[in-house]
């Protein structure tokens, strides 16, 4: 990468090894095993994995578990999976804060001895009363004053387990007075009577986020801290640990703007409630932002990749369109997908002068620019499934598609004219009746003959009935944020299910692989759900963005 086109963290990382700074660059990616990772954590992940790999340096994946309430084995896994997936690895850089829980307990300690720690028995209530606001100064705690003594006698007392949990609270005496907040004595370790998932009933005192990642920085020898911008008014805290404990290695936090992505959110609590009210059907569901969510939607990790690239890392906050995302995707899937017939919402076609009981093999091309990829056959019979969509009985001048007595061209087949409309009682065209050109097979070059319009179909006789989900923004608005409840905010037409006909070769594809089913979009099998048995296709991006207009207006007036 040229300087000029790094990013100011890079370049600040790139000055850092030309001066002789750091001889090896260190990050980490430390996430909390409470949920899913998201789209939001992918910048993090290719950011910090990106610089240890362009400076040949190191990342460790290190989990924040200090919160064991609400952390479970399966977000482990989880994560772990996701950020394989991505294309990185941590090798046998993978450690965890609960790794060190032994040394943060020690380090605390010293900020006992060295008088700037102290217990506290105020309730949480009383702490947030002491606390102050934003426009007053905080008062002193009668327990701030302590002596040392008493403190590291009842610290000690706190971890032998003889408290309750919110009785007593070990905090940093720092400023109550300070205009930021984080500077107002902090927590640094609270009781939690919970086994945790690693170290069973070890402890019961566990430490607080501030103070074990600045300190797990430390201990693993990170360089380089980065992460979001809401940490930004916490680095004074993450300096001030550094300043009293004055490890050996002391890392640099630097902030980034989050890539927020429109109408989605973020949040873990959020999206954990869209999971208990059955809005979705697990962290997994395709319209989930997780990156769980978008692999099984049919996400690629190289379209993930491509648009953190197009996002940028900058300090300016920024809401990025759904379609920057798409567009990462359809380009990678555009090359690289084949092409397949299959019928989402289908109408009878019964050709009335082709032979009974014939069956005709077409040649159909599974790309249109990369011959390399071949042909396949597709059977061609009397009876076919056409799209609804793909008739009008009343249709307008530039209608090209199929209408009464109008022609159109079967890709890959034959020419075709309606003769008849069939309907059922209650008025609905439920059958077509055509009659073919037989002179007009594609690739045989017998007739000079053409039509305007070309539509896909599915032979009747040979078509596989497979469920198929069409996914589109799970809100309606593109910063569901601002809503006083996101539920008032939620698309009813997120999820469409459709029974649909699929050409043959489509009821053996291979698990997660993506092809464009021709003229409807790009879709793969279901992870979770596809057999070739009971085929299960998820839309993965329509062809083209049919938001793109109204999304812009809307992020415009938003």
């Amino acid at each position: 990468m040229t300087e000029t086109t790094r990013d100011f963290i890079r370049q600040i990382i790139h000055d850092d090894l030309l001066s002789g700074k750091h001889e090896q660059i260190v990050t980490r990616f430390p996430p909390e095993p409470n949920g899913y990772l998201h789209v939001g954590h992918v910048m993090s992940i290719c950011l910090n994995f990106g610089v240890g790999q362009e400076t040949n340096g190191k990342t460790f994946l290190r989990f924040d578990d200090t919160n064991p309430g609400k952390e479970r084995e399966e977000y482990v896994r989880a994560i772990e999976r996701d950020v394989h997936w991505l294309g990185f690895d941590w090798g046998d850089r993978l450690t965890h804060a609960s790794d060190y829980f032994d040394r943060l307990y020690e380090s605390a300690e010293k900020l006992i001895e060295n008088g700037v720690a102290y217990v506290d028995d105020l309730s949480a209530d009383e702490i947030r009363a002491h606390r102050g606001t934003l426009t007053e100064p905080g008062t002193n705690s009668p327990y701030r004053e302590r002596s040392v003594d008493e403190n590291m006698n009842m610290f000690r007392r706190m971890r032998a387990g003889e408290f309750a949990d919110g009785t007593h609270l070990l905090r940093a005496k720092i400023d109550m007075a300070s205009p930021n907040m984080n500077l107002r004595d902090p927590a640094l370790y609270r009781i939690r009577h919970i086994d945790h998932q690693r170290t069973g009933d070890k402890w019961c005192i566990y430490p607080m986020y501030d103070f074990a990642h600045t300190l797990s920085d430390a201990f693993e020898g990170t360089t380089h801290s980065l992460c979001t911008l809401e940490f930004e008014d916490h680095r004074p805290l993450y300096e001030w640990f550094l300043d009293q404990l004055q490890p050996e290695n002391r890392p640099r936090q630097i902030e980034f703007s989050r890539l927020n992505l429109a109408y989605t959110i973020t949040s873990k609590r959020q999206l954990n409630n869209l999971i208990e009210k059955s809005v979705v059907t697990g962290w997994d569901d395709p319209r989930m932002p997780t990156i769980a969510g978008m692999r099984r939607r049919g996400y690629s990790a190289a379209a993930l990749r491509e648009f953190v690239k197009r996002g940028g890392v900058t300090k300016k906050d920024k809401l990025i369109e759904m379609g920057v995302l798409e567009n990462c995707v359809r380009e990678q899937l555009g090359d690289s997908a084949e092409r397949r017939m299959a019928v989402l919402r289908p109408l009878k076609v019964v050709l009335t002068n082709y032979p009974e009981g014939q069956v005709e093999m077409m040649a159909g091309h599974n790309h249109p620019n990369r011959p390399e990829l071949g042909t396949r056959e597709v059977p061609f019979s009397r009876e076919l499934w056409i799209e609804q969509d793909d008739f009008l009985e009343e249709a307008p001048r530039k209608f090209f598609r199929l209408k009464p007595g109008g022609e159109v061209r079967l890709r890959s087949g034959y020419i075709i004219r309606c003769d008849d409309v069939i309907k059922n009682d209650a008025g609905e065209v439920v059958e077509l009746h055509c009659s073919y050109d037989p002179d007009t097979r594609s690739g045989t070059g017998s007739s000079d003959r053409k039509v305007k319009g070309t539509i896909h179909w599915v032979s009747a006789a040979h078509s596989v009935p497979a469920k198929v989900r069409l996914y589109d923004r799970l809100f309606t608005i593109p910063d569901p944020t601002t809503a006083d409840d996101v539920m008032d905010v939620l698309n009813p037409e997120s999820l469409q299910t459709v029974q649909a006909m699929l050409e043959p070769s489509l009821k053996n594809l291979a698990d997660g692989e993506a092809v464009q089913f021709e003229r409807l979009g790009y879709f793969c099998t279901d992870s979770e759900e596809h057999t070739s048995e009971a085929p299960v296709f998820n839309r993965i991006v329509t062809l083209r963005d049919s938001w793109a207009k109204l999304e812009r207006q809307a992020m415009q007036q938003s």
